[in-house]
């Protein structure tokens, strides 16, 4: 059995967030736009069928694995941009109701190293960009949410990291 690829702590709630303008405006492009949580499950999913297909199943498993924990950082968005006014639009920004997000910011390598690397890449992008919302936000409460997912999104790079390593070899 594979190990969980989710950090072995709860997530904040989001039960007592008013709206706030301010904090959606920051956090809403993790949601739904090219670098995203929506964008990482449906790229790993991609990615985990061709690991299959190529008998490695063990590594499309924990590709899997960390398309669910990207769920759980979708649905947990999904609910702070509801609480903070917004419905959870599949959008870069919901508020506006445009810039819908597209499938065409999956990455669609040909070759399983590629695609590991776009993943790692996908990671880094995802790490900076959570890093630069909490240099923003003034929320505790989001801010509390933001660091918790950041903790995950760690967790995924470094196991990446290693798949690339040994994959490599």
């Amino acid at each position: 059995m594979l190990k969980s690829l989710i950090v072995d702590k709860p997530y904040p709630t989001t039960e007592g967030i008013c709206p706030d303008a301010h904090s959606l405006n920051i956090i809403s492009p993790a949601y739904a736009s090219s670098e995203s949580e929506l964008n990482a499950i449906l790229q790993y999913i991609y990615h985990s069928f061709f690991f299959e297909k190529h008998g490695r199943e063990d590594i499309a498993e924990i590709l899997t694995r960390i398309a669910i924990a990207e769920m759980k950082h979708l649905d947990l968005l999904g609910a702070a941009i509801l609480a903070l006014g917004s419905a959870p639009v599949f959008a870069r920004y919901p508020a506006s109701g445009f810039n819908y997000y597209s499938a065409k910011y999956v990455a669609y390598s040909c070759s399983l190293k590629n695609m590991l690397e776009d993943d790692i890449r996908g990671e880094k992008h995802a790490i900076l960009g959570y890093e630069k919302m909490l240099n923003c936000l003034k929320n505790a409460q989001v801010k509390a949410i933001i660091s918790r997912i950041l903790e995950d999104e760690k967790l995924h790079l470094a196991t990446l990291e290693g798949i690339l390593k040994e994959f490599k070899c």
